[in-house]
């Protein structure tokens, strides 16, 4: 009633509404700016996740390199074959703890990997691929209780068979080396010319420990492995080009005669 009888009164009650209206429209809109600011950063978010995702980085082509391995028993340079095929893989999963470990490589079938080939570490061997799939291969660690490598003391090339009897990852254990042989506590051991899935001479480790077995003509030797497995990042598959000739070889039943 006063501020239709009255241009003054009229006047303050309006700019009192302009204010109070004034202050519950900023409420409201920054009511509504906190959940539009919400929206927005959902949206960042998306969009960062998206451009991360589209980062090169993220992308990796498998490895197809190859590197040769001349045969070292042939003698003469023009009789000289290629035998072992080294290809680069990385190392995408590992374990050392378990009873049996394995070790996972980025690189497959489609990469040239096929079941039973070594795999070698920069410093020494680390087992060997028991199962493959197009981009990765899995492989049968020296850490693991059916592991059977067949090795040697580099000084005088005795032979035997390394194991791991699923105590420490630092140590491994090689069996069957005779009493005849002159080893030492540091003497080298480095894989013999008996096995069908490595080249003679890759590096194997370190004499740490021999036990004297005093029922048999053999020592037992606690070997300290020269490839660190606690960090394994790259490793080479080697494929031996002759390896089903001599394994279909080696297990093939003699006539009877």
């Amino acid at each position: 009633m006063l501020s239709e009888s009255s241009d003054t009164h009229q006047a303050f009650f309006s700019t009192r509404a302009n204010e109070a209206t004034k202050v519950v429209n900023k409420q409201f809109s920054e009511f509504k700016g906190y959940f539009f600011l919400k929206e927005l950063n959902n949206r960042l978010l998306e969009e960062n996740t998206r451009l991360k995702n589209e980062l090169a980085s993220n992308f990796i082509e498998p490895d197809s390199t190859r590197t040769n391995l001349v045969d070292s028993v042939v003698q003469s340079n023009k009789l000289q074959k290629r035998k072992f095929t080294f290809l680069p893989a990385m190392v995408i999963g590992n374990t050392v703890t378990l009873p049996n470990n394995y070790i996972i490589l980025e690189r497959g079938e489609k990469q040239g990997v096929k079941k039973g080939m070594a795999v070698t570490s920069p410093s020494g061997i680390i087992g060997v691929v028991v199962d493959v799939s197009e981009n990765v291969s899995k492989a049968m660690s020296l850490l693991h209780q059916n592991s059977r490598v067949s090795v040697m003391l580099k000084k005088d090339q005795a032979a035997g068979s390394l194991e791991w009897e699923g105590e420490s990852p630092d140590e491994l254990t090689l069996k069957n080396i005779p009493k005849s042989s002159t080893v030492k506590v540091g003497d080298s051991v480095v894989t013999s010319n008996y096995s069908a899935n490595f080249p003679s001479n890759l590096m194997v480790g370190t004499v740490a420990a021999i036990e004297k077995e005093s029922a048999t003509n053999f020592y037992t030797l606690k070997i300290k492995p020269s490839a660190r497995f606690y960090q394994l990042q790259v490793a080479y598959i080697i494929e031996n080009i002759r390896f089903q000739e001599q394994v279909l070889l080696e297990n093939k039943t003699p006539a009877k005669q």
